[in-house]
Protein backbone atom coordinates (compact mmCIF):
# COMPACT_ATOMS: atom_id res chain seq x y z
CA UNK A 1 0.00 0.00 0.00
CA UNK A 2 1.26 3.34 -1.02
CA UNK A 3 1.66 5.98 1.92
CA UNK A 4 -0.98 8.14 -0.34
CA UNK A 5 -3.82 5.34 0.43
CA UNK A 6 -2.32 4.66 3.61
CA UNK A 7 -2.54 8.37 4.59
CA UNK A 8 -5.14 10.03 6.37
CA UNK A 9 -5.98 13.33 5.69
CA UNK A 10 -8.85 15.68 5.17
CA UNK A 11 -8.79 16.53 1.50
CA UNK A 12 -5.92 15.89 -1.16
CA UNK A 13 -7.02 18.46 -3.10
CA UNK A 14 -5.53 20.95 -0.96
CA UNK A 15 -2.21 19.76 -1.96
CA UNK A 16 -1.28 22.79 -3.84
CA UNK A 17 -1.83 25.81 -1.27
CA UNK A 18 0.24 23.21 1.10
CA UNK A 19 2.80 22.87 -1.28
CA UNK A 20 3.22 26.92 -1.56
CA UNK A 21 3.28 27.42 1.99
CA UNK A 22 6.17 24.77 2.64
CA UNK A 23 7.74 26.19 -0.27
CA UNK A 24 7.62 30.19 1.53
CA UNK A 25 9.24 28.78 4.70
CA UNK A 26 11.79 26.73 3.20
CA UNK A 27 13.05 30.15 1.59
CA UNK A 28 13.46 31.71 4.91
CA UNK A 29 15.25 28.69 6.98
CA UNK A 30 19.13 28.60 6.11
CA UNK A 31 20.12 26.84 8.37
CA UNK A 32 17.87 23.42 8.38
CA UNK A 33 18.63 23.72 4.17
CA UNK A 34 22.29 23.34 5.26
CA UNK A 35 21.69 20.54 7.39
CA UNK A 36 19.30 18.97 4.32
CA UNK A 37 22.53 19.17 1.85
CA UNK A 38 24.64 17.22 4.40
CA UNK A 39 21.63 14.49 5.11
CA UNK A 40 21.53 13.97 1.20
CA UNK A 41 25.39 13.16 1.36
CA UNK A 42 25.73 11.30 4.38
CA UNK A 43 22.21 9.34 4.65
CA UNK A 44 22.20 9.03 8.04
CA UNK A 45 18.40 7.83 8.69
CA UNK A 46 18.94 4.88 5.43
CA UNK A 47 16.59 2.41 6.21
CA UNK A 48 15.36 3.87 9.15
CA UNK A 49 11.47 4.72 9.91
CA UNK A 50 10.81 7.85 11.77
CA UNK A 51 7.40 8.78 13.42
CA UNK A 52 7.25 12.59 14.00
CA UNK A 53 4.45 13.97 16.58
CA UNK A 54 4.63 17.99 16.16
CA UNK A 55 2.54 21.13 15.66
CA UNK A 56 1.85 20.21 11.96
CA UNK A 57 1.80 23.11 9.86
CA UNK A 58 4.36 24.28 7.18
CA UNK A 59 7.10 24.55 9.41
CA UNK A 60 7.26 21.45 10.80
CA UNK A 61 6.47 20.20 7.44
CA UNK A 62 10.16 21.17 6.32
CA UNK A 63 11.60 19.50 9.17
CA UNK A 64 10.07 15.93 7.97
CA UNK A 65 11.41 16.39 3.98
CA UNK A 66 14.65 17.05 5.76
CA UNK A 67 14.75 13.92 7.87
CA UNK A 68 13.40 12.36 4.61
CA UNK A 69 16.16 13.48 2.31
CA UNK A 70 18.46 11.50 5.31
CA UNK A 71 17.23 8.28 4.54
CA UNK A 72 14.54 7.93 6.64
CA UNK A 73 10.97 6.62 5.83
CA UNK A 74 8.44 9.59 7.70
CA UNK A 75 5.28 9.37 9.14
CA UNK A 76 3.53 12.46 10.72
CA UNK A 77 0.97 13.22 12.92
CA UNK A 78 -0.19 16.33 14.70
CA UNK A 79 0.59 17.14 18.24
CA UNK A 80 -2.38 18.93 18.91
CA UNK A 81 -6.05 18.83 17.07
CA UNK A 82 -6.26 22.33 16.54
CA UNK A 83 -2.61 23.32 15.01
CA UNK A 84 -3.33 20.85 12.05
CA UNK A 85 -3.13 22.59 8.73
CA UNK A 86 -5.08 20.00 6.28
CA UNK A 87 -3.32 21.41 3.03
CA UNK A 88 0.06 21.33 4.07
CA UNK A 89 -0.41 17.19 5.30
CA UNK A 90 -1.74 16.73 1.55
CA UNK A 91 1.55 18.44 0.21
CA UNK A 92 3.22 16.24 2.43
CA UNK A 93 1.24 13.07 1.12
CA UNK A 94 2.26 14.21 -2.71
CA UNK A 95 6.03 14.28 -0.87
CA UNK A 96 5.95 10.04 -0.08
CA UNK A 97 5.56 11.17 3.81
CA UNK A 98 2.84 9.21 5.20
CA UNK A 99 0.37 11.23 7.26
CA UNK A 100 -2.07 10.85 10.28
CA UNK A 101 -3.87 14.35 10.86
CA UNK A 102 -6.70 16.19 10.41
CA UNK A 103 -7.88 20.00 11.77
CA UNK A 104 -10.08 19.77 14.97
CA UNK A 105 -10.66 15.66 15.45
CA UNK A 106 -12.56 14.80 18.18
CA UNK A 107 -10.39 13.15 21.07
CA UNK A 108 -10.69 9.87 20.27
CA UNK A 109 -9.91 9.95 16.62
CA UNK A 110 -6.71 12.59 17.65
CA UNK A 111 -5.86 9.41 19.73
CA UNK A 112 -6.25 6.79 17.09
CA UNK A 113 -4.17 9.06 14.62
CA UNK A 114 -1.44 9.22 16.97
CA UNK A 115 -1.56 5.01 17.22
CA UNK A 116 -1.45 4.69 13.69
CA UNK A 117 1.82 7.09 13.34
CA UNK A 118 3.35 4.73 16.01
CA UNK A 119 1.61 1.27 14.15
CA UNK A 120 4.35 2.16 11.68
CA UNK A 121 7.42 0.59 14.41
CA UNK A 122 9.66 3.75 14.22
CA UNK A 123 13.19 3.39 14.52
CA UNK A 124 13.20 7.43 15.84
CA UNK A 125 10.73 9.48 17.02
CA UNK A 126 10.45 13.32 17.13
CA UNK A 127 8.08 14.34 19.95
CA UNK A 128 6.20 17.09 21.31
CA UNK A 129 4.41 17.04 24.75
CA UNK A 130 5.86 13.80 25.23
CA UNK A 131 2.10 12.59 23.53
CA UNK A 132 4.28 9.48 21.37
CA UNK A 133 6.78 8.90 24.78
CA UNK A 134 3.70 8.12 27.30
CA UNK A 135 1.40 6.39 24.85
CA UNK A 136 4.88 4.18 23.86
CA UNK A 137 5.37 3.37 27.82
CA UNK A 138 1.47 2.76 28.76
CA UNK A 139 -1.03 0.89 25.96
CA UNK A 140 1.70 -0.12 23.41
CA UNK A 141 4.76 -1.27 25.45
CA UNK A 142 4.62 -3.71 22.37
CA UNK A 143 5.97 -1.34 20.12
CA UNK A 144 8.93 -0.35 22.32
CA UNK A 145 11.45 -2.49 21.30
CA UNK A 146 12.38 -1.03 18.09
CA UNK A 147 12.67 2.33 18.94
CA UNK A 148 16.49 3.50 19.42
CA UNK A 149 15.30 6.95 20.57
CA UNK A 150 14.50 10.75 19.69
CA UNK A 151 14.11 13.84 20.38
CA UNK A 152 11.41 16.38 22.72
CA UNK A 153 10.66 19.35 21.70
CA UNK A 154 8.65 20.85 24.91
CA UNK A 155 9.29 21.81 28.40
CA UNK A 156 5.85 20.32 29.08
CA UNK A 157 7.40 16.79 27.13
CA UNK A 158 10.95 16.89 29.04
CA UNK A 159 9.01 16.89 31.91
CA UNK A 160 7.25 13.68 31.26
CA UNK A 161 10.37 12.00 30.55
CA UNK A 162 12.57 13.46 33.24
CA UNK A 163 8.87 11.81 35.50
CA UNK A 164 10.18 8.52 33.70
CA UNK A 165 13.12 8.70 34.06
CA UNK A 166 13.28 9.22 37.70
CA UNK A 167 10.99 6.08 38.22
CA UNK A 168 13.35 3.96 35.95
CA UNK A 169 10.81 3.32 33.39
CA UNK A 170 12.14 4.88 29.99
CA UNK A 171 12.80 2.70 28.02
CA UNK A 172 14.90 4.67 25.26
CA UNK A 173 16.95 7.57 25.05
CA UNK A 174 15.43 11.05 24.62
CA UNK A 175 17.62 14.14 23.49
CA UNK A 176 15.66 17.34 25.63
CA UNK A 177 15.82 19.96 22.42
CA UNK A 178 13.85 22.61 24.59
CA UNK A 179 17.05 22.75 27.18
CA UNK A 180 19.31 24.14 24.30
CA UNK A 181 20.42 27.31 24.69
CA UNK A 182 19.77 27.71 20.48
CA UNK A 183 16.30 26.57 21.34
CA UNK A 184 15.04 28.49 24.70
CA UNK A 185 16.86 31.58 24.26
CA UNK A 186 15.33 31.76 20.44
CA UNK A 187 12.29 30.22 20.04
CA UNK A 188 10.91 30.01 23.79
CA UNK A 189 11.68 33.82 23.84
CA UNK A 190 11.17 35.84 20.57
CA UNK A 191 9.33 32.80 18.77
CA UNK A 192 6.61 32.76 21.44
CA UNK A 193 6.58 36.12 22.37
CA UNK A 194 5.74 37.15 18.57
CA UNK A 195 3.48 34.72 17.69
CA UNK A 196 1.00 34.52 20.85
CA UNK A 197 0.91 38.16 20.39
CA UNK A 198 0.23 37.68 16.36
CA UNK A 199 -2.68 34.79 17.11
CA UNK A 200 -4.62 37.27 20.01
CA UNK A 201 -4.41 40.08 18.13
CA UNK A 202 -5.12 38.39 14.57
CA UNK A 203 -8.23 36.31 17.14
CA UNK A 204 -9.71 39.34 18.66
CA UNK A 205 -8.83 42.26 16.13
CA UNK A 206 -8.62 44.54 19.43
CA UNK A 207 -6.26 46.61 20.80
CA UNK A 208 -3.68 45.48 23.48
CA UNK A 209 -2.09 49.38 24.12
CA UNK A 210 -3.50 50.58 27.64
CA UNK A 211 -4.57 47.65 28.72
CA UNK A 212 -3.08 45.50 31.16
CA UNK A 213 -2.00 41.83 30.66
CA UNK A 214 -1.22 39.39 32.95
CA UNK A 215 1.63 37.08 32.01
CA UNK A 216 1.08 33.52 33.97
CA UNK A 217 4.83 32.28 34.47
CA UNK A 218 7.89 33.64 33.56
CA UNK A 219 10.42 30.99 32.19
CA UNK A 220 11.72 31.84 28.98
CA UNK A 221 8.16 31.85 27.04
CA UNK A 222 7.13 34.15 29.78
CA UNK A 223 9.73 36.82 28.94
CA UNK A 224 9.11 36.51 25.77
CA UNK A 225 5.08 37.37 25.96
CA UNK A 226 5.57 40.28 28.97
CA UNK A 227 8.42 41.69 26.54
CA UNK A 228 6.33 41.92 23.61
CA UNK A 229 2.94 42.98 25.37
CA UNK A 230 4.93 45.93 26.99
CA UNK A 231 6.31 46.71 23.26
CA UNK A 232 2.75 46.86 22.06
CA UNK A 233 2.05 48.95 24.80
CA UNK A 234 0.35 47.02 27.64
CA UNK A 235 0.84 47.55 31.48
CA UNK A 236 2.38 44.01 32.25
CA UNK A 237 1.73 41.82 35.73
CA UNK A 238 3.59 38.68 36.33
CA UNK A 239 2.27 36.14 38.79
CA UNK A 240 5.21 33.59 39.54
CA UNK A 241 5.38 30.57 41.62
CA UNK A 242 9.43 30.90 41.99
CA UNK A 243 11.08 33.53 43.54
CA UNK A 244 13.86 33.89 41.48
CA UNK A 245 11.78 34.22 38.49
CA UNK A 246 9.72 36.85 40.46
CA UNK A 247 12.44 39.27 41.23
CA UNK A 248 13.34 38.71 37.95
CA UNK A 249 10.47 39.21 36.46
CA UNK A 250 9.99 42.88 38.83
CA UNK A 251 14.12 43.87 37.81
CA UNK A 252 12.95 43.64 34.27
CA UNK A 253 10.07 46.21 35.35
CA UNK A 254 6.89 44.35 35.70
CA UNK A 255 4.65 44.50 38.08
CA UNK A 256 4.84 40.87 40.66
CA UNK A 257 1.72 39.71 42.61
CA UNK A 258 -0.31 36.60 43.04
CA UNK A 259 -2.82 35.53 40.75
CA UNK A 260 -6.00 36.32 43.57
CA UNK A 261 -4.61 39.96 42.99
CA UNK A 262 -3.69 39.91 38.96
CA UNK A 263 -7.26 38.09 38.21
CA UNK A 264 -9.08 41.33 39.37
CA UNK A 265 -6.96 43.66 37.29
CA UNK A 266 -6.20 41.67 34.07
CA UNK A 267 -7.51 42.68 30.78
CA UNK A 268 -5.57 39.76 28.67
CA UNK A 269 -4.56 37.00 30.52
CA UNK A 270 -1.51 34.37 28.85
CA UNK A 271 -1.09 31.22 30.69
CA UNK A 272 2.91 29.66 30.15
CA UNK A 273 3.46 27.30 32.94
CA UNK A 274 3.05 24.04 31.79
CA UNK A 275 1.14 23.06 35.09
CA UNK A 276 -2.49 22.83 35.00
CA UNK A 277 -5.31 25.01 37.01
CA UNK A 278 -3.28 28.34 36.84
CA UNK A 279 -6.22 30.24 36.17
CA UNK A 280 -9.71 28.64 37.84
CA UNK A 281 -12.81 29.33 39.90
CA UNK A 282 -11.42 31.88 42.79
CA UNK A 283 -9.68 33.93 39.73
CA UNK A 284 -12.65 33.69 37.23
CA UNK A 285 -15.52 35.25 40.28
CA UNK A 286 -13.46 38.53 40.62
CA UNK A 287 -12.24 38.96 36.81
CA UNK A 288 -13.37 41.98 35.12
CA UNK A 289 -16.14 41.71 32.24
CA UNK A 290 -14.40 41.56 29.21
CA UNK A 291 -11.75 39.64 30.01
CA UNK A 292 -9.64 37.37 27.23
CA UNK A 293 -8.17 34.40 28.65
CA UNK A 294 -5.68 32.38 26.39
CA UNK A 295 -3.22 29.71 26.64
CA UNK A 296 0.79 29.12 25.80
CA UNK A 297 1.63 26.01 27.50
CA UNK A 298 1.14 22.85 25.84
CA UNK A 299 -2.17 21.44 26.68
CA UNK A 300 -5.72 22.85 27.25
CA UNK A 301 -5.06 22.54 30.95
CA UNK A 302 -4.23 25.60 32.16
CA UNK A 303 -7.24 27.43 32.13
CA UNK A 304 -9.54 25.15 33.79
CA UNK A 305 -12.25 24.99 31.34
CA UNK A 306 -14.87 22.57 33.59
CA UNK A 307 -14.67 25.86 36.30
CA UNK A 308 -15.24 28.91 34.16
CA UNK A 309 -18.26 26.68 31.96
CA UNK A 310 -19.70 25.77 35.69
CA UNK A 311 -20.07 29.47 36.66
CA UNK A 312 -21.48 30.63 33.16
CA UNK A 313 -25.13 30.87 32.84
CA UNK A 314 -24.85 30.83 28.61
CA UNK A 315 -21.70 30.17 26.21
CA UNK A 316 -21.35 31.01 22.61
CA UNK A 317 -19.02 31.51 20.23
CA UNK A 318 -18.78 35.23 18.81
CA UNK A 319 -16.01 34.67 16.73
CA UNK A 320 -13.61 32.18 15.12
CA UNK A 321 -11.50 30.54 18.01
CA UNK A 322 -13.26 33.11 20.44
CA UNK A 323 -15.89 31.35 23.34
CA UNK A 324 -18.23 33.94 25.12
CA UNK A 325 -18.96 32.52 28.76
CA UNK A 326 -22.03 34.43 30.60
CA UNK A 327 -21.54 34.50 34.30
CA UNK A 328 -24.71 34.70 36.74
CA UNK A 329 -23.60 38.34 37.62
CA UNK A 330 -23.63 39.12 33.66
CA UNK A 331 -19.86 39.55 33.24
CA UNK A 332 -18.76 38.24 29.96
CA UNK A 333 -15.13 36.15 29.85
CA UNK A 334 -13.70 35.59 26.40
CA UNK A 335 -11.49 32.21 26.11
CA UNK A 336 -9.16 32.05 22.84
CA UNK A 337 -9.06 28.65 20.94
CA UNK A 338 -10.34 26.55 23.48
CA UNK A 339 -7.73 27.28 25.91
CA UNK A 340 -5.20 25.14 23.25
CA UNK A 341 -2.02 27.21 22.14
CA UNK A 342 -3.27 30.43 20.60
CA UNK A 343 0.07 30.82 18.79
CA UNK A 344 -1.56 27.19 16.65
CA UNK A 345 -4.44 26.95 17.30
CA UNK A 346 -5.31 30.61 16.51
CA UNK A 347 -2.11 31.48 14.18
CA UNK A 348 0.75 30.04 12.41
CA UNK A 349 3.20 29.96 15.29
CA UNK A 350 6.78 30.90 15.98
CA UNK A 351 7.99 32.99 12.82
CA UNK A 352 9.84 30.65 10.04
CA UNK A 353 13.65 31.96 10.85
CA UNK A 354 13.07 31.04 14.45
CA UNK A 355 11.93 27.56 13.70
CA UNK A 356 15.14 27.59 11.36
CA UNK A 357 16.94 27.19 14.73
CA UNK A 358 15.01 24.94 16.53
CA UNK A 359 14.09 22.23 13.62
CA UNK A 360 17.89 22.33 12.56
CA UNK A 361 18.73 20.82 16.27
CA UNK A 362 15.74 18.28 16.42
CA UNK A 363 17.01 17.22 13.14
CA UNK A 364 20.70 16.84 14.48
CA UNK A 365 19.73 15.51 17.65
CA UNK A 366 17.68 13.17 15.71
CA UNK A 367 21.48 12.09 13.91
CA UNK A 368 22.88 11.79 16.94
CA UNK A 369 20.54 9.78 19.54
CA UNK A 370 20.92 7.29 16.15
CA UNK A 371 24.19 7.05 15.74
CA UNK A 372 24.99 7.12 20.16
CA UNK A 373 21.88 5.64 21.23
CA UNK A 374 23.76 1.89 22.23
CA UNK A 375 26.21 4.04 24.73
CA UNK A 376 23.88 6.80 25.67
CA UNK A 377 21.42 4.34 27.61
CA UNK A 378 18.06 4.44 28.79
CA UNK A 379 17.87 8.38 30.10
CA UNK A 380 17.20 12.11 29.07
CA UNK A 381 20.22 13.83 27.86
CA UNK A 382 21.06 17.94 26.59
CA UNK A 383 21.75 18.74 22.99
CA UNK A 384 25.65 18.14 23.21
CA UNK A 385 26.96 21.53 23.23
CA UNK A 386 28.80 21.34 19.87
CA UNK A 387 25.57 20.49 17.94
CA UNK A 388 24.19 23.74 19.74
CA UNK A 389 27.08 25.75 18.77
CA UNK A 390 27.13 24.72 15.32
CA UNK A 391 23.66 25.91 14.43
CA UNK A 392 24.24 29.14 16.10
CA UNK A 393 27.82 29.69 13.74
CA UNK A 394 25.56 28.39 10.83
CA UNK A 395 22.75 31.04 11.08
CA UNK A 396 25.65 33.77 12.15
CA UNK A 397 27.01 33.00 8.53
CA UNK A 398 23.32 32.66 7.37
CA UNK A 399 23.28 36.17 8.49
CA UNK A 400 26.49 37.38 6.78
CA UNK A 401 27.68 37.88 10.20
CA UNK A 402 31.13 37.25 11.89
CA UNK A 403 32.46 37.13 15.29
CA UNK A 404 36.39 37.15 16.77
CA UNK A 405 38.10 34.47 17.66
CA UNK A 406 40.50 34.15 20.76
CA UNK A 407 44.07 34.44 20.08
CA UNK A 408 46.89 32.21 21.31
CA UNK A 409 47.75 34.43 24.25
CA UNK A 410 44.21 35.42 25.52
CA UNK A 411 43.75 30.99 25.47
CA UNK A 412 46.79 30.35 26.97
CA UNK A 413 45.71 33.17 29.78
CA UNK A 414 42.48 31.78 30.17
CA UNK A 415 43.85 28.52 30.88
CA UNK A 416 46.16 29.55 33.48
CA UNK A 417 45.79 30.33 37.08
CA UNK A 418 49.13 32.25 37.93
CA UNK A 419 48.72 35.30 36.35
Amino acid sequence: MNKVSESIVKDMALAHNGHLKIDWVKEHMPVLNRIRERFEKEQPFAGLKVAISLHLEAKTAYLAKVVQAGGAEVTITGSNPLSTQDDVCAALVEDGIRVFAKYNPDPAEYKQLLLKALETRPDLIIDDGGDLVTILHSERRDLLSQVRGGAEETTTGILRLKALEKEGKLEFPMVAVNDAFCKYLFDNRYGTGQSVWDGINRTTNLVVAGKTVVVVGYGWCGKGVAMRAKGLGAKVIVTEIDAIKAVEAYMDGFEVMPMSEAAKRGDYFVTVTGNRDVIRKEHFEVMKDGAILSNAGHFDVEVNKVDLAALSTSRRIVRKDIEEFVTADGRKLYLLAEGRLVNLAAGDGHPAEIMDMTFALQAVSLAYVNEQYKAIGKKVLNVPYELDAMVAKYKLEALGLGIDKLTDEQKAYLDSWGE
